[in-house]
């Protein structure tokens, strides 16, 4: 049997949604992707959400919909006690934490002296794992070890494009010009990075091309290269670009 199959008593118009966020965010965290993993966990509680508030009025929704207070409606969601007490008050109790980490945190922190969002990540993934091995278990009235195991086999972990180590990351992509690797580096790490610190992670050995490629892309905006050529950020076009590049990587 699989989670899909476990969950067959939900419509397909949530279940299919409900099946690809937490691929996403699985998936995500293996590549070391936090913020995308943090994002997905605001749209998988609005899925889960509509699951228990259906299931509670016997009659589903056919898409996932937030309500405007999303607190008060989990609150409410506590008066349903004809369902499986977590359906009453564990999950509805999670689901505005794991939403509060979507809208409050990984924000402002530009200049905090430990970034929160790999912490959130990690946060994100086991709540969700847990609420998700939680609905197969009720749905299908498995123990809570058969459900885990359904749910884990769900994440396909596949070879992330980028990889990172102490002190150094790598495009896994040999076959990646370098442009595309400068800006997938750029895309999926820090805001800044030193210039030195790119050029060694690409492995690239001929230094005066490499700054040359990062003044066309000042010049073209997408990047900012302070002007002492030590430090580069990348801009929104530059990140639509890599965006483009990983996108079609994962279709290949």
């Amino acid at each position: 049997m699989s989670a899909n199959g476990a969950l067959i008593a939900i419509p397909q118009g949530l279940r299919q949604p409900l099946l690809d966020e937490y691929q996403s965010i699985g998936q995500n965290y293996f590549e070391h992707r936090w913020t995308p993993s943090e994002l997905s966990g605001g749209k998988f509680c609005e899925i889960v959400f509509t699951i228990l508030d259906g299931h509670a009025k016997g009659i589903y929704a056919g898409s996932p919909s937030k309500p405007a207070d999303f607190v008060g409606a989990c609150r409410s969601l506590e008066k349903n006690s004809h369902v499986p007490r977590s359906f009453q008050i564990l999950i509805p109790r999670i689901l505005p934490a794991l939403f509060e980490v979507r809208n409050q945190r990984g924000v402002g922190h530009a200049g905090d002296d430990v970034d929160p969002n790999h912490m959130d990540a990690t946060f994100v993934l086991s709540s969700c794992s847990w609420v998700m091995a939680e609905l197969v278990r009720v749905y299908h009235q498995l123990t809570p070890r058969e459900a885990q195991d359904l749910v884990d086999n769900l994440i396909e972990r596949r070879i992330p494009l980028v990889w990172e180590g102490e002190n150094v990351r790598r495009v896994l992509d040999p076959s990646m010009v370098l442009r595309e690797q400068m800006l997938v580096l750029l895309a999926t790490g820090s805001a800044r990075v030193a210039s030195s610190e790119l050029l060694d992670w690409t492995g690239y050995k001929k230094r005066p091309y490499f700054f040359k490629l990062l003044r066309e892309f000042h010049d073209q905006r997408h990047v900012e290269l302070s002007s002492c050529e030590m430090f580069v950020t990348l801009l929104p076009p530059g990140a639509q670009e890599a965006a483009e590049i990983i996108r079609k990587r994962r279709r290949a």
